[in-house]
């Protein structure tokens, strides 16, 4: 398997050749993510697709399009039990490229697919490690803990601790007293 790291890519001409990337990478040579998982991910494969092509609108425009695949699988934490978990993730989006920043706010409300703004030097891997990110679970469990999980909060002294002295019992004879 040879790594190959999402390419910056020139959006029009991606979408007017109908080009297809796809690469395998590590999930530590993406900064954040390396972040995220605090370097226990270094062998981690990510396996990624990007096909762009050109599609016609509503209103008769050619309009560039990103389909964006991405699998890999990441060890979290369990917000149960504490153990670790196998996430395995799963992206498949697609986007349509606008030609600012504007229009994308303008459209982001009426329309379904996501937006993007084209680019000639369009970072892909940047794309890649925000779809990752966003679909790591916010809490993270498994279907069912490999260990009983411990419900219980009370101390076990909890009610020997009745039988014991106050620790300020002493203080208030000798307040008595004078």
């Amino acid at each position: 398997m040879e790594i190959q790291h999402p390419p910056s890519v020139d959006v029009r001409k991606a979408a007017q050749s109908g080009q297809v990337l796809q690469g395998c990478d590590l999930l530590s040579n993406y900064q954040r993510l390396a972040e995220v998982f605090q370097g226990q991910e270094a062998n981690i494969a990510l396996k990624w697709v990007a096909r762009f092509d050109s599609r016609v609108d509503a209103c008769g425009a050619h309009a560039a399009w990103l389909h964006l695949s991405v699998v890999t699988q990441a060890s979290l934490e369990c917000q149960r039990c504490l153990g670790a978990v196998a996430i395995p993730i799963e992206v498949s989006r697609d986007f349509r490229f606008v030609a600012t920043e504007a229009i994308a706010q303008e459209q982001d409300d009426q329309v379904e697919e996501d937006l993007l703004v084209i680019s000639r030097a369009f970072d892909l891997a940047e794309l890649v490690e925000d779809e990752v990110l966003l679909a790591l679970p916010l809490v993270p469990r498994h279907e069912v803990c490999p260990q009983p999980v411990t419900m219980a909060a009370a101390d076990a002294d909890f009610d020997n601790a009745k039988d014991k002295p106050h620790p300020f019992a002493a203080l208030s004879k000798i307040k008595s007293r004078s």
